[in-house]
């Protein structure tokens, strides 16, 4: 399958101001959330046209149809991708196919009738692993005392102490950091703010990374040169990116000797210990900003741990030879 032709070979492409694609990507709040679509869009392309180096851009969203989109989702879930991320691909569908109708390349029906996708349905456990907390201590004894392993150590103590997203992470400035509250204001999905707090330990690795940052306004968690200095621009640091931070947590439990982790791995343990520890499940959700509850319920490892000490009441018979 390929998208519909709308104009000769050679033809000028759509401009951006008027191409549904960019004016998509520019009404999303977050660089996260503008890469992740992008992708998604990208990759559609390149599987409807068979070029390995399309772009969404340019391309004639506003003339698919119910029946080209009905074919794609498909196409999705052929790919043997989770649904989550098959999910995700038909979100940015549907987007674009709005953005063509609010820019009047499509009528309202034919945009209702090729959005009009029913999202694919899984029951998968939540993606990553529990981080022990003796697997957390040798990490953050593998940072040493340079303005990079202060830093570091500030991160892993902030990531563990509120399961944030390693976007949100990435986001946060000097300002969100509120010492006598103890408390970080964090930019969730869809530009939602909310309040995660620090334990103690926490507060006292952050205070050694402030010691070394300083107080210029800018972001919280900075790119460092080898020499130890700040990554600048315009006289304030700059954010970490989601990659640099996981790249970040890749050296040091490297460096423990442990198994890679993942920023995500800190969310899933962060939600599964508030739980163990009796936490109501609405709180749990306000604490790391998921949307539903039953987004966070998936986190709940209780129900696992009676199903495992059911098992455990049974016992294998002896080996035994028949008479």
């Amino acid at each position: 399958m390929s998208l519909p032709a709308v104009s000769a070979p050679g033809a000028p492409a759509v401009e951006p101001a008027r191409d549904p694609y960019h004016v998509y990507l520019d009404s999303l709040t977050s660089p996260e959330s503008r890469r992740t679509m992008r992708g998604c869009l990208d990759r559609l392309a390149r599987m409807l046209t068979g070029d390995e180096n399309a772009t969404g851009a340019g391309q004639p969203w506003h003339l698919l149809r119910y029946e080209h989109t009905v074919r794609i989702r498909t196409m999705l879930t052929e790919q043997g991708w989770s649904a989550a991320y098959v999910n995700k691909h038909l979100v940015a569908l549907r987007r674009v196919l709005k953005e063509a109708w609010r820019l009047g390349q499509t009528s309202a029906e034919d945009m209702a009738r090729a959005s009009d996708l029913a999202p694919v349905r899984q029951s998968r456990l939540p993606a990553g692993h529990h981080v022990p907390p003796e697997v957390v201590g040798a990490a953050l004894a593998a940072c040493d005392d340079s303005p990079a392993g202060r830093r570091d150590a500030a991160l892993i103590a902030v990531l563990y102490s509120t399961g944030c997203r390693r976007a949100e992470l990435g986001g946060l400035t000097l300002a969100d950091y509120d010492p006598g509250a103890r408390s970080l204001r964090v930019r969730g999905k869809r530009d939602k703010e909310r309040l995660v707090y620090l334990t103690a330990d926490a507060i006292g690795l952050l205070e050694r990374w402030l010691a070394v940052r300083g107080t210029t306004p800018g972001a919280l968690f900075s790119p460092i040169s080898t020499a130890g200095r700040l990554r600048m621009r315009d006289g304030r640091p700059v954010g970490l990116t989601g990659q640099g931070i996981s790249d970040i947590l890749t050296r040091r439990f490297e460096a423990a000797g442990a198994a890679r982790r993942t920023p995500h791995d800190f969310r899933r343990t962060f939600i599964g210990e508030l739980l163990d520890a009796g936490v109501d499940l609405a709180t749990a959700q306000a604490l790391v900003g998921h949307a539903s509850p039953a987004t966070t319920a998936r986190y709940d490892r209780r129900p696992e741990r009676t199903r495992r000490e059911a098992v455990d009441r049974l016992h294998l018979p002896q080996p035994r030879p028949l008479a």
